[in-house]
């Protein structure tokens, strides 16, 4: 996994009388996680986006269209919140890409395993497992909004990368529809592909 530096461990040790700084310091390196995608495809690291650019363009393209009204029936903070928990267990494993090879169920073991590291310091973490298994099953509402909002950030990436960079991204484009599937995502993926 490329990283701008790795998580320094011993730093976190240092803050275990200190539960939600470890933590926080834990969260903190998805800051400096490249997406991995990205780099494989071509993007030069001093343009890539980290795991962290993209949880929180995620956050707020989920909360502008919750408030514009394009989604029904849904628990907007519960959507903030999955969003913001769904790539935490990347602090330890990685960002895993389909292009690496490991196997799905492999890639969850690892992720939950790496979630739980964070999580068991905080006194509300069992909520946070629980908002990453909701996510992963991607049966209610928000998990499946959220599963699709992530493909959506995406292709707006690869639409800005392709722009900027002169770059060739559409298979990150076919992954996206593939993915996003209510009329109303789809229309606005739709309108990321007309401006190509």
């Amino acid at each position: 996994m490329e990283e701008k530096f790795p998580l320094d461990v011993n730093l976190v040790e240092q803050l275990a009388g200190q539960p939600l700084l470890a933590a926080s310091l834990e969260i903190n390196h998805l800051k400096r996680l490249f997406r991995q995608g990205w780099l494989q495809a071509g993007v030069p690291r001093q343009y890539c986006e980290s795991v962290a650019e993209h949880v929180f363009g995620m956050t707020l393209l989920a909360w502008m269209i919750i408030e514009s009204g394009l989604t029904a029936d849904v628990d907007r903070d519960k959507v903030l919140r999955m969003t913001l928990v769904h790539e935490i267990g990347e602090i330890y494993t990685g960002d895993i890409t389909p292009g690496d090879g490991v196997a799905m169920e492999e890639k969850q073991r690892r992720e939950r395993e790496g979630l739980l590291r964070v999580t068991n310091r905080l006194p509300n973490g069992t909520e946070w497992m629980a908002l990453w298994e909701e996510f992963e099953a991607g049966e209610s509402s928000e998990a499946r909004l959220v599963r699709q909002l992530d493909r959506l950030e995406m292709a707006l990436q690869a639409w800005v990368y392709e722009k900027q960079l002169g770059m060739n991204l559409e298979s990150f484009f076919r992954s996206a529809e593939k993915a996003v599937n209510s009329p109303e995502l789809k229309d606005l993926l739709k309108d990321i592909e007309n401006l190509r």
